[in-house]
């Protein structure tokens, strides 16, 4: 006999999940290639294009003649393959399919560049498997556990934090053991080390009368939280209805933009530093699913009785959005003493738009990822002092003895040689 509905025994509920929006205006996730060699991409003055190297082979074997050994050879000697591609598929080389019919330049590999300027060292950004743009879940969840981490440490009392990883004495060990953090490997355990496992790992995990131990992914209690990656970031036009115009607004665009890394002189002039070129979406708009197991995150206990931080997504987007309100007030203050420089060799530094930019005294934002994010970011620093912070820096990177870590700042200038944007602020909407 099947009961009917009303009378059926609902199943409890252990799982929250939101689907939330995710809005920025230029955001760049980099890839497992840090850089592309000349041959990689192809730019015009307009537009820059990644081809698929398999279509483009096949196209050039076809085409016959010397062809193919001369992409070979460009290959081997990183050099650019413009001049080859007219030769072998005339003027509208971009145009061109393989064998098969496939385009030997997908659009999903074509970008718009906002720059006059000739790239070099592009950077490209992460691609999924059908070669779209996208964000991966696992950039985001790891803010998200930047921002717990330093939850946590700001307030050890509410928490109980074990007094071996407060900041106190996480600072004491880092300048006993800065000697070791000019090692690479040694950089990239080091949090993990100090204050990491204790916070995320050192837990018990009890399931059906079984109590589990170890630090290990198992007793990690984020294990929890599921943090899918966003769909696609495909170009599309939307219409913006204003009092004075509904001009269609691109979003989702794929640019190549010229990202300026600037830091300043002793007296607070703007120094140019350097120009990256950088594959970038502008006007980010898309979707990823948060779901939490509450029931899950119940059967973790802490071994020296710290108490996690949150019991639902209200409560971890919270956290999350205070982190991000830390460092917007860094920022803040930052810009403010930074003074222009129109003559910074060759690069006209106005940071104007920069300093608007920042004028909200509440961050707009919700979180910050991917490139720009800096150590204020990406590491509970701001928790340091920063004396501490800068030696830390001296030793793990450039040495900047004398000024404030991070010293250097990357933005994005427009086709029109402004400085207006700041990469990776994101903002979340409960859909």
């Amino acid at each position: 006999m099947v009961l009917s509905p009303e009378f059926a025994l609902k199943k409890p509920d252990f799982y929250q999940s939101r689907r939330i929006q995710l809005t920025s205006p230029i955001l760049h996730i980099g890839s497992s290639v840090s850089r592309l060699n000349p041959f990689e991409y192809v730019q015009t003055a307009k537009k820059v294009y990644l081809p698929n190297q398999e279509a483009l082979a096949k196209a050039l074997q076809q085409q016959g003649g010397r062809f193919l050994n001369d992409y070979i050879q460009a290959i081997e000697e990183h050099q650019d393959i413009s001049r080859l591609l007219k030769q072998a598929f005339g003027n509208e080389w971009w145009s061109a399919k393989d064998t098969d019919g496939n385009p030997i330049f997908p659009k999903t590999a074509i970008s718009q560049k906002l720059t006059e300027e000739r790239i070099t060292d592009l950077r490209p950004m992460i691609r999924n498997g059908m070669g779209d743009l996208f964000i991966p879940g696992s950039s985001i969840k790891g803010a998200i556990r930047t921002a717990l981490a330093y939850h946590l440490l700001k307030y050890p009392e509410r928490y109980n934090i074990p007094s071996s990883n407060r900041v106190s004495e996480i600072e004491k060990t880092l300048r006993q053991r800065l000697g070791e953090l000019s090692n690479k490997n040694t950089q990239k355990n080091v949090d993990d080390d100090l204050f990491m496992e204790s916070l995320f790992s050192n837990f018990s995990l009890t399931y059906q009368g079984k109590t589990f131990f170890g630090k290990s992914q198992n007793t990690d209690f984020l294990r929890c939280l599921k943090v899918s990656d966003s769909e696609s970031l495909v170009e599309r036009v939307e219409i913006k209805i204003t009092k004075k115009k509904g001009q269609p607004t691109p979003v989702n665009l794929p640019v190549v933009a010229e990202v300026i890394v600037s830091s300043r002189f002793p007296d607070y002039i703007a120094k140019y530093r350097a120009s990256i070129y950088a594959e970038m979406v502008w006007n980010v708009q898309t979707e990823f699913t948060l779901s939490l197991d509450t029931e899950m995150l119940s059967w973790f206990k802490h071994k020296q009785g710290m108490k996690i931080p949150f019991s639902n997504l209200d409560e971890l987007l919270q956290i999350c959005q205070e982190f991000t309100q830390e460092q917007w007030d860094y920022e803040h203050d930052y810009w403010q003493e930074i003074e222009n420089n129109p003559r910074a060799s060759g690069k006209n530094l106005d940071f104007n738009y920069i300093r608007e930019f920042y004028e909200p005294e509440k961050s707009p934002y919700s979180l910050r990822l991917g490139w720009g994010s800096s150590m204020t970011g990406t590491t509970i620093g701001l928790l340091l002092k920063d004396e501490l912070r800068e030696e830390i820096r001296d030793t793990c990177g450039l040495k900047a003895s004398g000024f404030e870590a991070p010293k250097s700042r990357r933005t994005v200038m427009n086709p029109n040689g402004e400085i207006k944007l700041v990469p990776g602020w994101v903002k979340f909407k409960t859909l």
